[in-house]
């Protein structure tokens, strides 16, 4: 048994295939391996190079590897499956050729991440709750085609996001097809025990994100009726080692159930001025390997 540690481009502040407050990805690879990491998501479909000989030889000639690829889009509109689709495709046969194990399905918000508009419903009725199952389903076939297994990440103002919605989705979908991946933070945002989480749901999660959040800052969040875009431009996330967060305490819960597996380094801060995400991540790798992660 061993944790191993990864990072996301969200650690970079990368939320989007293409925007202007992003680094480009030359810079994101070359700063992901200086802060001392060799495992990578892959991040929005579209911001790393797609084609296969390119996106290897760039990991390659910096000893890098993507351990998942990740889908996020709509998952309980018809008129979302055609984005689903082209997403999971792609970014299925990608990561798959490239060694990965993991496809990770995140629902769209239902606030805009720019904005913090309004988007939908804050919580689905019984007809589109079912489609997304439904498409997680197939998602989830779409992934097992490839050799790959799919993994549903609840996260903030999206249809999945409190620990009773998490539990539902978990007691209706298949477990040969749909796994959890599970992100520290954004349970501990919308109130859940992530302890409690991996104790009860172990055998589901064999993929996690490790995230924090800055608490006197999500009592004003929840105070303000603040969005998750907002608050993450304010800061609410923190670095690994000074949020609300006992990260020592999440890994001993994490060896204790046996996980064998990546962590992944995350911190959302879009937008982020290009030069703070390199020593922040270099940071959240020296505090991990403090607490005996990694």
């Amino acid at each position: 048994m061993s944790i191993q540690v990864g990072v996301a481009p969200d650690a970079w502040g990368i939320w989007f295939p293409e925007d202007s407050k992003q680094m480009a990805w030359p810079r994101f690879l070359d700063e992901v391996g200086e802060a001392g990491y060799e495992w990578i998501e892959l991040g929005p479909y579209g911001y790393l190079p797609t084609d296969e000989s390119k996106l290897r030889s760039e990991l390659d000639r910096r000893r890098l590897k993507i351990c998942a690829g990740i889908v996020e889009a709509n998952l309980e509109e018809p008129s979302g499956w055609a984005e689903v689709e082209r997403q999971a495709l792609g970014a299925g046969r990608l990561v798959a050729a490239l060694g990965a194990r993991f496809l990770v399905l995140i629902d769209e918000g239902y606030t805009d991440l720019k904005t913090g508009k309004s988007t939908g419903p804050t919580a689905l009725d019984e007809t589109n709750w079912r489609r997304l199952i439904d498409t997680t389903h197939k998602v989830g076939e779409i992934a097992r085609d490839f050799g790959l297994r799919l993994l549903f990440h609840p996260n903030t103002e999206t249809h999945v996001e409190y620990q009773e919605q998490i539990d539902r989705l978990l007691d209706e979908t298949d477990p040969s097809l749909v796994g959890l991946c599970l992100d520290i933070g954004h349970h501990v945002y919308r109130g859940g025990d992530p302890i409690a989480c991996i104790r009860k749901h172990y055998a589901r999660i064999p993929h996690v994100h490790f995230k924090n959040v800055d608490g006197d800052m999500l009592k004003r969040v929840e105070a303000e009726g603040l969005s998750v875009g907002k608050a993450a431009a304010m800061g609410v996330f923190a670095e690994l080692a000074d949020g609300i967060v006992d990260f020592k305490q999440v890994g001993d819960v994490l060896r204790e159930v046996g996980y064998d597996g990546l962590v992944i380094v995350e911190q959302d801060m879009y937008p982020a001025p290009f030069d703070k995400p390199l020593p922040v991540a270099k940071r959240a790798r020296a505090y991990l390997r403090e607490i005996g992660i990694g």
